[in-house]
């Protein structure tokens, strides 16, 4: 564990767009029942075939909420309608900790040691601030007449505040859905994302006049939160504007030599959806995403029948067929990474050891072990719990390193924990830290 640590000290990381509030509650039955008691089962049903990709009422939420139950798949939902934030702040919430994929890495990378976190999100209040750990390795860029860099505890820039709900299930959860008996397959969470206008997921401009500097600071940048653009703004701009504006911006951070991530997230808005994939995939190095992001971006550029299968069966062979395609779609990819609930894969073109690549992916479960078991990643010292949480029992069958077409393919089992305290950011745990590994070893590599 230590030797891990030690690769990846000497990296430095720009994360951003999305970083907010995650307001948990922990379902159990009483509580499913009681939203169940609002309408009549046959209503909910109905609702469920519909499949809202919003929430624009309160049956919008339940019937998503009892299908993510069901399927036991991790779903994330935007809530339309604003006028819906008094129902959902009625809810007593178990706990409140930073949430937002750019916000969960920054604290845990910050944590782990690594030379220096870049954060940044353009709405960023108090608040959400205190959610960030007291480190001088982690800091915030301000820009103005100049670039200044300060801690990201010490930020108070905004008022508006970001908050997801997030509404965490066990595997096992009961529940009775008029005479339909329903049991979750797995433990993992539905989250109701909030959109609030003000926040435009890009540097804003007394920032990304400085965004060559800022990339000279840093060895390579995790990027998230696409999936936060809306269509349209008040003030007349659209999602077409923000993406391109993205895009300008990987192409500067590329151009210094800093190598691009792009985590991919849920997203049920299919425009949104496809410019993530023509204008942010089409640019990045590396891109890390779950079986259900994979098939979604398989079928979007034509290979719907292994979509499908994919969705259906989640072999491991029809994922890696997957990657394979999407490396060859996308000339400028380098590394894709897939992570499930049994195993983590990476394939790669570039010019590093399989035995490299399972030790960037084994850093990686034992981080999303050390997680699942305290809900947090505090200190370096924390991954000694990790470390000795074993291999799922599909170990043979997910521990696989081979080349194949000048490819090197290498997965790793997940380690199991029974009782997660908490599933939310176990993707971009794994994601993150399989990535930041890998720049380690691209820059020991060059020098």
């Amino acid at each position: 564990m230590l030797e891990y640590l030690e690769k990846i000290k000497d990296v430095s990381l720009l994360t951003a767009y999305n970083a907010n509030i995650d307001a948990i509650k922990y379902v159990n039955e009483e509580f499913i029942s009681s939203l169940i008691s609002l309408y009549p089962p046959e209503k909910i049903r109905e609702k469920i075939e519909e499949y809202p990709r919003a929430i624009n009422e309160p049956l919008d939420f339940i019937a998503r909420l009892i299908l993510s139950i069901k399927l036991g798949k991790p779903a994330e939902v935007p809530l339309k309608n604003e006028e819906l934030n008094d129902w959902f702040n009625s809810f007593k919430y178990d706990e409140e900790k930073i949430g937002g994929q750019a916000g969960i890495v920054s604290n845990l990378m910050a944590a782990l040691g690594l030379k220096r976190v870049i954060f940044y999100t353009p709405l960023i209040s108090e608040r959400l601030s205190r959610m960030f750990i007291d480190s001088n390795n982690l800091v915030y860029p301000i820009g103005n007449d100049e670039l200044k860099l300060i801690k990201v505890k010490e930020v108070k820039k905004d008022k508006l505040t970001k908050i997801n709900r997030i509404f965490e299930f066990k595997e096992g959860l009961a529940f009775k859905l008029g005479e339909e008996k329903i049991k979750a397959k797995a433990s993992t969470r539905f989250i109701v994302a909030s959109r609030p206008e003000a926040l435009r997921m890009c540097f804003d401009n007394s920032v990304r006049k400085f965004l060559k500097e800022l990339a000279k600071m840093v060895d390579c940048s995790f990027l998230s939160g696409f999936q936060g653009i809306k269509e349209e703004y008040s003030d007349g701009t659209t999602y077409i504007d923000y993406f391109e504006r993205d895009r300008e911006d990987i192409k500067t951070l590329k151009k210094e030599g800093v190598l691009t991530h792009l985590e991919f997230a849920s997203i049920p808005n299919l425009k949104i959806r496809e410019a993530v994939i023509n204008y942010i995939l089409r640019e990045v190095d590396s891109v890390g995403m779950d079986e259900t992001e994979l098939a979604n971006v398989l079928h979007s550029i034509g290979y719907e029948k292994l979509s499908d299968i994919i969705l259906k069966e989640s072999k491991i062979e029809d994922v890696i067929e997957g990657c394979k395609i999407i490396l060859d779609e996308f000339k400028n990819l380098e590394v894709v990474q897939v992570h499930t609930l049994y195993y983590i894969l990476m394939l790669t073109k570039e010019e590093v050891s399989l035995e490299e690549l399972k030790n960037c992916l084994d850093f990686s479960t034992i981080l999303a072990a050390t997680k699942a078991k305290l809900g947090d990643i505090k200190k370096k010292e924390d991954l000694k719990v990790g470390l000795n949480v074993p291999y799922n029992e599909y170990k043979e069958l997910f521990l696989k390193a081979y080349e194949e077409d000048n490819l090197k393919i290498v997965s790793v089992p997940s380690r199991y924990v029974k009782n997660p305290k908490s599933t939310v950011g176990l993707g971009d745990t794994v994601s993150s830290g399989a990535f930041v590994y890998y720049t380690s070893i691209k820059k020991r590599k060059s020098l």
